[in-house]
């Protein structure tokens, strides 16, 4: 998968993008990540990219001129691919159209800055306009980086577990069950015993009823989109009936 990524700032990417599970993605060949710097399509000696506001106001706003030319000279007029932006204004970004947008094979993504981009940016470049939370950040740049490390985790082979990604929180619509690791004990704090048994079918369905019950306690709102078994619903009865219980460590017998 490809992402052309246009910014003010490139500088803020490689860190990042240069550790971890997207770096193995990039040495892999799975994963290519383009910065374009927005400074370079700017025709005037001091690379000017913002300018004040029509009608005053605080701030300043970034000049649709290089915005247009760094987009269209790298992927053409018409664009050759979605052109996303960045902004608190946008669509919230969740796992579903995470797994819609991992469906294609280049993406292109500016990032806002300061009060954001030339309205004419929006209406007539932009393809999708999408935030990660309702709250105001410096930049588009960490967003940026958040949706490109959503989308790696869902690109095939790139983790090693290929059922990693179906099980993490919101990917099933459940919120993720509680991991354990060695020691087996820890300030007296043992592993739930169902984990050591080596009873696979015990441990799938302790898993899922832990996901159930951290899903009910945490973001019970998820719960009414999703098409649960009987023996799902039944469990959620059952922590219904039993009223408050400890979010903490739990029998192994759930």
């Amino acid at each position: 998968m490809k992402f052309d990524v246009f910014t003010l700032f490139p500088e803020v990417f490689p860190p990042y993008l240069d550790s971890s599970i997207l770096h193995r993605a990039q040495e892999m060949g799975y994963l290519q990540v383009d910065l374009h710097n927005i400074r370079d399509w700017t025709t005037d000696k001091h690379h000017v990219t913002d300018e004040p506001p029509y009608g005053g106001g605080g701030g300043m706003v970034m000049k649709p001129e290089p915005v247009f030319a760094a987009v269209e000279g790298t992927l053409g007029d018409p664009p050759c691919c979605p052109v996303i932006l960045m902004t608190p204004q946008g669509e919230l970004l969740t796992q579903e159209m995470a797994n819609s947008l991992a469906e294609y094979s280049r993406l292109a993504i500016v990032a806002g800055h300061y009060e954001g981009v030339d309205e004419r940016v929006r209406e007539h470049l932009i393809t999708r306009e999408i935030s990660i939370g309702d709250y105001v950040l410096t930049g588009g740049e960490l967003p940026t980086l958040v949706l490109i490390d959503t989308l790696t985790r869902l690109i095939p082979g790139v983790l090693g577990n290929p059922q990693a990604a179906e099980k993490d929180s919101h990917a099933s619509g459940l919120l993720e069950h509680p991991h354990y690791t060695r020691p087996e004990e820890y300030r007296g704090w043992k592993v739930p015993e169902i984990l050591r048994s080596g009873h696979h079918a015990k441990i799938d369905r302790w898993r899922r009823n832990q996901s159930l019950r951290r899903t009910q306690e945490r973001r019970a709102e998820l719960l009414s989109n999703l098409d649960l078994s009987d023996e799902d619903q039944e469990f959620l009865n059952q922590l219904k009936d039993a009223g408050s219980f400890d979010p903490g460590n739990k029998s192994a017998s759930e």
